[in-house]
């Protein structure tokens, strides 16, 4: 896979720099958007364009310790590793307002990027999202631009996840490739249970892993809570376990 990284951060915090309102969303619109195909020019489809004054200071920040630079560094380790596989990706940074922003949902947003990335990547983008309801260091960032690269690497080998247990199995991938490089398992890769809920979760999930349909799915992955926030039907399950469960398997994996 050849890998160009894109620094994006810069355009979207000079989008907030206009008034909130009609021109800035026409703007929006403007830098997204080929104007002679009516095509996608650039993956800014998550960010939202309304977003209120909490906005800029989060991408100030990030513009300040230069995380389109961190995602290169990234991009370029990984590009290392994956040189064999096929494919070119321009790959770029995002911000998603799953603090203010009415139009994301966290959980139905993140669903997509992890696993319905086809109209991005038939487009030759891989792009990263940044949460503004999280802090981000570093080494997080690198973290979430290797983890968006072996994913997509991923997806190349075996195709597009549809059921419970190819989607355990993509994310397990991603994350012990993405530990190998950061040679830990710590981070903001995924969350963690305690023993007794990982096994709790193992089993609970053990029945549902060739499903398909989008509430079992996210109510899989990402617990009870995200299925009452969306009408779905609860697993009884702790917030994210499913992702906690692909984890403990990336790192039954790295134990081998």
């Amino acid at each position: 896979m050849k890998f160009e990284c894109v620094p994006l951060l810069q355009v979207q915090r000079d989008l907030y720099k206009l008034p909130r309102g009609f021109e800035r969303f026409r703007e929006y619109l403007r830098t997204m958007i080929d104007p002679d195909s009516g095509d996608l020019k650039l993956p800014l489809v998550t960010m939202n364009p309304m977003g209120k004054d909490h906005l800029p200071p989060f991408l100030d920040k990030l513009l300040e310790w230069d995380a389109d630079g961190e995602a290169a560094r990234a991009t370029a380790e990984a590009q290392s590793i994956l040189k064999t596989e096929p494919g070119e990706y321009k790959v770029c940074l995002v911000v998603s307002d799953d603090l203010r922003g009415g139009w994301t949902n966290r959980y139905t947003t993140e669903f997509d990027y992890r696993f319905r990335q086809k109209a991005y990547y038939k487009r030759g983008w891989i792009a990263g999202i940044l949460w503004t309801s999280e802090t981000y260091t570093p080494e997080q960032v690198r973290e979430e631009v290797r983890l968006c690269l072996f994913r997509a690497a991923s997806i190349q080998r075996h195709g597009y996840a549809r059921t419970l247990g190819e989607m355990l199995a993509q994310e397990s991938y991603a994350m012990s490739q993405t530990a190998r490089q950061a040679l830990r398992m710590a981070g903001s890769i995924a969350p963690t249970l305690d023993p007794d809920d990982l096994a709790y979760t193992r089993e609970v999930l053990a029945s549902y892993l060739d499903k398909i349909d989008q509430p079992t799915l996210i109510a899989a992955l990402y617990g009870d809570a995200a299925a009452h926030q969306l009408g779905y039907l609860p697993l009884g399950l702790s917030p994210r376990a499913g992702l906690a469960l692909a984890l403990d398997n990336a790192q039954k994996c790295e134990a081998v």
